[in-house]
């Protein structure tokens, strides 16, 4: 089923690629992409932290396959660096697609996220 290496990290979050986010072309709209990445690294970093997260920086992000309406598409999460406040994140999206059922990395990433005290000023990480 696969033609890659295996996913690097957890798999964080999982959904189908809908027609409402296409691009002009037709494939999936690559910000839509972005979006899922900063949701499934937002949710690994705010379970890591144990507190609130934000998103300060995405330090890289590589597309390498466009993906289509009907893929399953997920988003895997690793802990590449922690910091005292902040923790940068490799995010990887991996789609499952509708006719083949093959699978494949379509997208990987960079994310930094700052942990947040209650009113919302970077707190230290208790790992």
């Amino acid at each position: 089923m696969s033609t890659d290496a295996k996913p690097r990290g957890i798999q964080v979050i999982s959904t189908m690629a809908m027609p409402k986010d296409t691009n002009g072309n037709g494939d999936i709209f690559g910000g839509w992409l972005v979006s899922q990445m900063d949701l499934a690294g937002a949710i690994f970093a705010k379970q890591f932290a144990k507190s609130r997260v934000a998103t300060v920086a995405i330090n890289s992000l590589a597309f390498q396959r466009p993906v289509s309406v009907g893929d399953v598409v997920s988003c895997y999460a690793e802990l590449e660096k922690l910091g005292r406040t902040s923790m940068t994140i490799h995010i990887e999206v991996w789609i499952i697609t509708d006719l083949s059922q093959e699978q494949y990395k379509v997208t990987e990433g960079s994310f930094v996220f700052v942990a947040l005290d209650e009113h919302r000023r970077p707190k230290p990480i208790n790992a």
